[in-house]
């Protein structure tokens, strides 16, 4: 396996938790791990299921090649815990769906496999630290969105207790290009605006 090179974009202490940092996708040193974790059934609304690990590296390398789109493994005290991505809504299918203001920025969010136990209030603390790193001046949000499958009750419920507001349903629509497929999705938009400052 190839050692990344790349530095984390964010570092965060969460007290009762650890230390976590946010570094950008390495898609040839990073293809193999998740593709371990697209691949278990418990990732089935990620849709990569079937996936090869070089299609994941593929994926990831056009992912690597975009101004508009950014994939960070989150890693937890150096271990990885979690796949979290952007991208600009205006450059895509989502901007199909919905009005999109200046400023928004969409996300998608896989949690890793828990070794043990679950741990309780996991996902929310990790929210936190990517919450806190969009709406820096690193990451720029003015307001995040998020469009997971309309099935995925655990994800709705999680970011409802984040804070975001849910939306409508909507059908994202289908994108096959030479260098990318996806297929429709029928998703549910969630919103959660940047804090105010005083």
């Amino acid at each position: 396996m190839t050692a990344s090179t790349r530095q984390p974009v964010h570092t965060q202490s969460v007290e009762g938790f650890g230390t976590v940092t946010l570094t950008p996708v390495d898609p040839t040193a990073d293809s193999a791990l998740i593709h371990g974790w697209v691949t278990q059934e418990r990732a089935r609304f990620w849709g990569m299921g079937e996936a090869s690990r070089e299609l994941v590296q593929e994926i990831y390398e056009d992912v690597d090649r975009r101004t508009t789109h950014h994939a960070f493994i989150a890693r937890r005290d150096g271990e990885p815990v979690a796949l979290f991505q952007t991208y600009d809504c205006a450059a895509d299918r989502v901007s199909e769906c919905y009005e999109v203001r200046p400023g928004d920025v969409g996300v998608h969010l896989l949690i890793g496999p828990a070794e043990g136990a679950a741990e309780h209030g996991f996902s929310a603390r990790l929210l936190t630290v990517f919450l806190a790193y969009l709406f820096s001046d690193g990451g720029q949000a003015r307001r995040l969105v998020a469009e997971p499958d309309a099935r995925n009750q655990k994800a709705l419920a999680i970011l409802e207790r984040t804070g975001f507001v849910l939306g409508p349903e909507v059908e994202l629509p289908e994108i096959d290009l030479p260098e990318v497929y996806l297929p429709a999705k029928r998703a549910r938009l969630a919103f959660l605006g940047a804090p105010q400052t005083r």
